[in-house]
């Protein structure tokens, strides 16, 4: 079995990947930018999908809900630093509330 930090490492991975391709989608249907970026967008929505699959769980489900937790802590992240939208405290708290729902389901004895 993957140590906890190792499959923290394959969560951001997945997450920052997982962002960086819906955006490039987010910035060609919304924000008006070139269609040509839907392609690394798909690129990246792949490796997000490929890093997932390097996770040591027997349930894809268990896997895809402990990930819910860090996406969204890491979507916070993403507004902050590159849309320069600063999270509130109602962001932050539910930002930690599911980090730890998501340590409960990754790390709940079996």
């Amino acid at each position: 079995m993957q140590s906890v930090w190792h499959t923290g490492v394959l969560y951001v991975a997945a997450a920052l990947a997982e962002i960086g391709g819906c955006f490039a989608f987010w910035a060609w249907l919304r924000l008006g930018r070139s269609g040509w970026l839907a392609l690394p967008g798909l690129a990246s929505l792949a490796l997000f999908a490929w890093l997932l699959t390097r996770v040591d769980q027997a349930a894809a489900g268990r896997t895809f809900a402990a990930y819910g937790g860090v996406y969204i802590v890491a979507s916070l992240g993403w507004m902050a630093l590159v849309e320069g939208v600063s999270p509130d405290r109602w962001d932050t708290a539910g930002a930690g509330l599911c980090l730890l729902g998501a340590a409960v389901i990754l790390l709940g004895p079996r």
